[in-house]
């Protein structure tokens, strides 16, 4: 079960995941291929070639484990996000709490479509998450979401 889903409050329920974008992969995958290549040449470049071979085997399986335990969601009552496998790391911030959501993409996160998403709450604290797939949908969803349930909010 997920740490969002086993937190939710009585009566809150999930309104939009974001997920981790398959481009954290690349780093990894780009440097294995070249490790794999440079140990088909053989000789001196075979063992550079394997010591690159492994960094880039602990890249990907480094990706996996952040595309695994990374979490990001809306909520009907709350923003969620969780950072971490052994060492975590979790904001949990409630609508009214929310100032604003700002979207950093570099030209390759405009290109391949991924940035960071970070959550400003009105304490002044800001919380990033890279590496979010379509952040800009991110965005949008939780503005909507968050101003949908602004007046039950008003109300209580």
């Amino acid at each position: 079960m997920s740490y969002i889903d086993s937190n939710l409050m009585r009566g809150e329920t999930v309104v939009y995941k974001a997920e981790i974008h398959w481009f954290i992969f690349l780093p990894g995958i780009v440097v294995a291929a070249i490790g794999f290549l440079m140990m088909a040449a053989g000789g001196e470049a075979g063992v550079f070639g394997a010591l690159a071979l492994l960094v880039g085997v602990a890249l990907i399986l480094k990706a996996a484990i952040t595309k695994v335990t990374t979490e990001l969601a809306v909520t009907s009552k709350r923003v969620i996000a969780k950072v971490g496998l052994i060492r975590r790391s979790t904001m949990e911030l409630n609508h009214s709490k929310v100032e604003s959501l700002n979207v950093n993409q570099g030209i390759f996160g405009r290109i391949f479509g991924y940035g960071t998403v970070v959550v400003n709450g009105t304490g002044g604290g800001a919380t990033p998450v890279p590496g979010i797939d379509n952040p800009m949908e991110f965005r949008r969803n939780a503005m909507q979401t968050i101003d949908d349930f602004e007046p039950s909010l008003a109300a209580t």
